[in-house]
């Protein structure tokens, strides 16, 4: 998937950043669990607020499929609430759900996700480096469900 968001420059009056604009969902899956191998589209939003050490906010999206040779169409609603405390010395202590309603089958898929990173330096480049436990609460028959993990390597480019 790729979003694009279109935002204002600076934050509204009470201190909250938006962006919305369109989502597309491209076939770039190489396996059959990997990928619907379906085209979609969609429209997409964020907003969120940075108040002291504390960021939180949404992102939510809806992809339509329209084209490709998957077998099940695409009509699906993403929802992601988030909070975030960040400490003086940049660790990140993350709460968040990645949930997914598919409205053809009528079911969600809910995983709750507890993240713990840090931002350091590697020679001149700033990278997070982070570690979570994954819960899926909910989920379709067939799909994910218990106890999870994930680690997180990303590299970041300050203005």
């Amino acid at each position: 998937m790729q979003s694009l968001f279109f935002s204002p420059k600076a934050p509204t009056v009470s201190g909250w950043i938006w962006g919305a604009g369109p989502v597309f969902l491209l076939p770039t899956g190489s396996d059959d669990l990997l990928s619907v191998k379906k085209w979609g589209t969609g429209p997409t939003g964020v907003a969120l607020k940075q108040d002291g050490p504390w960021t939180y906010g949404l992102l939510a999206n809806h992809i339509w499929s329209f084209a490709g040779s998957g077998k099940q169409d695409v009509n699906a609603t993403f929802l992601q609430p988030f909070v975030t405390y960040t400490t003086p010395t940049t660790w990140s202590f993350t709460l968040t759900t990645e949930s997914t309603y598919d409205w053809d089958r009528e079911q969600w898929a809910v995983p709750v996700n507890a993240v713990v990173s840090k931002v350091t330096k590697v020679g001149d480049q700033l990278v997070s480096f982070g570690g979570g436990v994954r819960y899926w609460a909910d989920g379709p028959e067939g799909g994910p469900h218990g106890w999870g993990g994930r680690l997180l390597v990303t590299l970041l480019f300050p203005r």
